[in-house]
């Protein structure tokens, strides 16, 4: 799993009209974050937006499956699928994806317990 820096640079430019997006290695991969919320996955110079209950038929329409992570089909990652390749050619739809799979981030952030406090002393 990988991230090319000309791809990198590539994504970087299409992901531009949301702003604030910045690109983190991660298991070879890398997370795709904006305010600190990972919203889509870089492995083998392929894009994966995250999805829920609410854009999982988006992607089924579309014939864009989970995120699988080995050669084992058990080991899908079913929160994030791979975006659909039109739209490397179609800027604002790209952006359009990609602002939703930013929401599906900040829903999935809001569903997360409180962090618990540590107490010294």
């Amino acid at each position: 799993m990988s991230l090319s820096p000309d791809y990198q640079e590539f994504l970087a430019e299409l992901f531009e009209p949301m702003g604030g997006v910045r690109f983190r290695k991660m298991f070879g991969g890398a997370g795709v974050f904006r305010q600190g919320l990972n919203f889509a996955v870089v492995a083998d110079d392929t894009l994966y937006f995250k999805a829920d209950e609410t854009t999982f038929r988006d992607f089924d329409d579309e014939d864009c499956g989970p995120f699988v992570y080995s050669t084992d089909p058990y080991k899908a990652m079913t929160g994030y699928r791979l975006a659909p390749e039109r739209l490397y050619d179609a800027p604002d739809d790209f952006t359009t994806w990609a602002r939703k799979a930013f929401a599906v981030a900040m829903r999935a952030d809001l569903k997360k317990p409180p962090a618990k406090r540590k107490f010294t002393g």
